[in-house]
């Protein structure tokens, strides 16, 4: 005699629920019933007169038929109907013609093949559910920062696995020139996006992101990651050169010093970490001018001319001054204009216009320093700049007194008049 087929071991099947993460209880018993409904409804040809109680916590499943009671000899679908004698022998001597007779059925009856065919039911749920819980993780996690651990390293990409060994893909074109990585390595990156065609969740990461240079900052500076100073900007050439303008919210802190640290103690780990790219940190100013003067930092421009509605700035300079503003390959010049967003053009202005010019803050002595930086706010750094700008404008644009400019151009022009 055949031995009889053990029911299936449903134990084992919650335990695999047990051990998902972001799999709440709800959703765990509901998958379970669904894949019982769905192997009982090809045995029976429908699920509808059948009720399915699940229990997890003693790991067992109770199913229970519903059917209608007919005159001996006229059933004429047993999946749906049952015979008055049979009814009353199961337990239910009361019942009558036309009533309904619940019947328990046990899942172990149907043999081998019906647990099997639950069984890949379920295993296929359960990595569905596994799927979505991974893409939900992730496209939460979308600009964030992540670790994983090489794994293998193709020619246009690598593979990384995380904690919970989800694989990440680092493409080379998001990769920062000059990374180099070996098996078994730990790397950071940002989750640059997240893919899930037909449910088969792709992770891709980057290191070239401007949010990966964010979070390394929010890593580095307890300040920024507490909140006290923000990072309004960023501009990155991968590997080459980045700048980075900075706010506080707090008058005691230095945003610029906060960020790089004791002498460059918290900016360094972070130019280890992008392959020794170089890294401007300035401070941010609403005013435009202003911040395309700091955005183009190290050099030291004369005037300012914006066109605020095409969003172009031209910057005139002394001749030494261009190729400082311009920047070795251009890269100074075209990171000023991606942190500002302004079109930013260069002029030099000619020797002799700049032979007897002197710069603003020599004036020191003279001229109150928020003076001084009022009248530089509004594009005018030397003295030639500022007796070469209509009165009008001095004291509209920069909120000054009249005669406060009127002081201001007289001990400029008395300067070059001596």
């Amino acid at each position: 005699m055949a031995k009889k087929e053990e029911a299936p071991n449903m134990v084992a099947s919650f335990a695999e629920f047990k051990e998902l993460k972001n799999i709440d209880k709800t959703t765990m018993i509901s998958v379970l019933e669904e894949s019982f409904r769905n192997v009982l409804a090809k045995m029976f040809g429908t699920d509808e007169n059948l009720d399915v109680i699940m229990n997890p916590d003693k790991g067992d499943v109770q199913i229970f038929q519903n059917l209608q009671v007919v005159a001996d000899g006229e059933v004429t679908d047993p999946n749906t109907q049952i015979s008055l004698s049979d009814a009353r022998a199961d337990q239910d001597p009361d019942v009558e013609i036309g009533e309904e007779h619940t019947k328990e059925i046990f899942f172990a009856d149907f043999g081998r093949r019906a647990i099997l065919t639950l069984r890949q039911t379920l295993q296929s749920k359960i990595l569905d559910l596994q799927k979505e819980a991974i893409y939900n993780k992730f496209k939460e996690l979308e600009g964030e920062l992540v670790t994983g651990e090489v794994y293998q390293t193709w020619s246009r990409e690598t593979l990384l696995l995380d904690d919970d060994k989800n694989e990440l893909l680092l493409p080379k074109s998001e990769s920062i020139p000059g990374d180099f990585f070996r098996k078994g390595e730990t790397v950071r990156a940002v989750v640059a996006n997240v893919d899930n065609k037909n449910n088969n969740p792709k992770i891709t990461v980057s290191r070239t992101n401007e949010n990966f240079l964010r979070r390394l900052f929010e890593l580095e500076v307890p300040e920024i990651h507490d909140g006290l100073i923000n990072i309004r900007a960023v501009a990155r050439i991968p590997g080459e050169r980045a700048k980075i303008a900075v706010e506080s919210y707090d008058e005691r802190i230095d945003p610029v010093g906060a960020c790089v640290g004791v002498k460059g103690s918290r900016i360094h780990g972070i130019v280890r970490e992008l392959r020794n790219e170089n890294i401007d940190v300035i401070n941010y100013t609403s005013n435009p001018s202003l911040f395309i003067q700091r955005a183009l930092s190290p050099a030291k421009i004369s005037s300012i001319r914006l066109d605020e509605d095409e969003k172009k700035a031209e910057v005139f300079l002394r001749p030494d001054e261009v190729s400082l503003a311009i920047g070795k390959g251009g890269l100074n010049i075209k990171l000023a204009s991606m942190l500002t967003g302004y079109i930013i053009d260069v002029y030099r202005d000619t020797e002799e216009t700049f032979e007897e010019d002197i710069y603003l803050d020599e004036f020191k002595d003279e001229i109150d320093s928020w003076v001084i930086e009022a009248i530089k706010n509004i594009g005018c750094v030397t003295a030639k700049s500022v007796l070469a700008t209509p009165r009008e404008v001095l004291i509209e644009k920069a909120d000054l007194e009249e005669d406060t400019v009127d002081q201001v151009l007289g001990v400029l022009r008395a300067e070059f008049e001596d």
